[in-house]
C-alpha cells in the first residue's frame, strides 16, 4: 500500500505546489515510485511547475467521472524515472471531487505506487479537505509570519478532527512542519518569526527550512522542480527535507546570517 502524504497550508502563496513538486521529485529520485496529484481543481498549477502543461489531455476529474482511465491520464515525468503527475481540471469546480471518487482513485494508485503526494489547495474549503481526508502524513507549509502560522494552526485542528483516521479513531496523521521563504537577516532584524517561534506556536516536528531564494522563482518559470537545482540553497534544503522524511538524520542549514567575506564587504556585496 502506498503512503499518502498531503502537502497543505492555511494560507495561499506559501509554496505548497513548489514543495509538492520538490518533495515528490526527491522521493522518486530515491527509487520510490511516486505520483503527485493536483487537488486544486479550477486553477491547476502543478503541471506548470513540473513543466508538463502541454502534455495534459485528461485530468483528475475525468478519472473520477469515468471519462478517462488512470493510464490515459497519468503523465510520466521526463527527468525522474519513477515520477508521475495526475493533473487537476481547469474547467470544473471543487464540487467535482467526491469522497467516493477520490477514494476509488487513491485505492487504484495505491496498488501501483509507493508514495502518493496530494498537492492541496490553500485554506479549509472542500478541495483542501478532500486532499487531507485520506492522508497518512501531512506536510504543513508555512511562511515565518504571524498570519501564515495562525492559519496553519487551524489546518492542524482539521487534520486532527476531520481526517478519515480521526473519524475511525486510528493512529493520528503524522505531522511535519515545512518553513518556507526563510530569511535569516530579516529574522535578526525582528521583521520575521524565527524557526523556534514557529515551532513554539505549532508544536509539530520540523521537517525543513527553505531559505528565500531566487532559484525557486527561476525553477518555477522554467518548469523544473527546484530540488533539481543542486547549486541553490533552496534545492539543497528540499533535499535535506526529503532525507528527513525518509528517516535520515540531517542537520539544519541556512538558518543563520552568513558572514560576508572581506572582498564582498569591500565591494558592498
Amino acid at each position: 500500500m502506498a503512503k499518502i502524504i498531503v502537502v497543505t497550508s492555511g494560507k495561499g502563496g506559501v509554496g505548497k505546489t513548489t514543495s509538492s513538486a520538490a518533495i515528490g521529485t526527491g522521493i522518486a529520485m530515491k527509487g520510490h515510485k511516486t505520483v503527485i496529484i493536483d487537488f486544486d481543481v479550477g486553477l491547476r498549477n502543478l503541471d506548470l511547475i513540473m513543466g508538463c502543461e502541454r502534455r495534459v489531455v485528461y485530468d483528475f476529474v475525468n478519472v473520477i467521472n469515468k471519462e478517462a482511465t488512470l493510464s490515459q491520464t497519468l503523465i510520466k515525468d521526463k527527468r525522474t524515472k519513477d515520477l508521475f503527475i495526475l493533473p487537476a481540471s481547469q474547467t470544473r469546480d471543487k464540487d467535482a471531487l467526491t469522497i467516493e471518487g477520490v477514494q476509488e482513485v487513491l485505492e487504484a494508485l495505491s496498488k501501483e505506487f509507493d508514495y502518493i503526494i496530494c498537492d492541496s489547495p490553500a485554506g479549509i474549503e472542500k478541495g483542501a479537505q478532500m486532499a487531507l481526508y485520506f492522508a497518512d502524513a501531512a506536510i504543513v507549509v508555512t511562511n515565518p509570519e504571524v498570519s501564515s502560522v495562525r492559519d496553519s494552526d487551524r489546518i492542524l485542528g482539521i487534520l486532527q478532527s476531520k481526517s478519515k483516521r480521526a473519524e475511525e479513531g486510528k493512529e493520528p496523521i503524522e505531522e511535519h512542519l515545512l518553513l518556507t521563504r526563510y530569511h535569516p537577516e530579516r529574522v535578526a532584524l525582528g521583521e520575521m518569526l524565527s524557526v523556534s517561534d514557529v515551532e513554539d506556536i505549532l508544536a509539530i516536528p520540523l521537517l525543513g527550512v527553505i531559505p528565500e531564494s531566487e532559484a525557486v522563482l527561476k525553477a518555477s518559470n522554467q518548469g523544473t522542480p527546484v530540488i533539481l537545482e543542486t547549486e541553490s540553497e533552496a534545492g539543497l534544503a528540499y533535499t535535506d527535507a526529503v532525507d528527513r522524511l525518509m528517516g535520515e538524520e540531517k542537520p539544519f542549514r541556512f538558518l543563520e546570517v552568513q558572514k560576508k567575506g572581506f572582498i564582498k564587504r569591500l565591494l558592498g556585496g
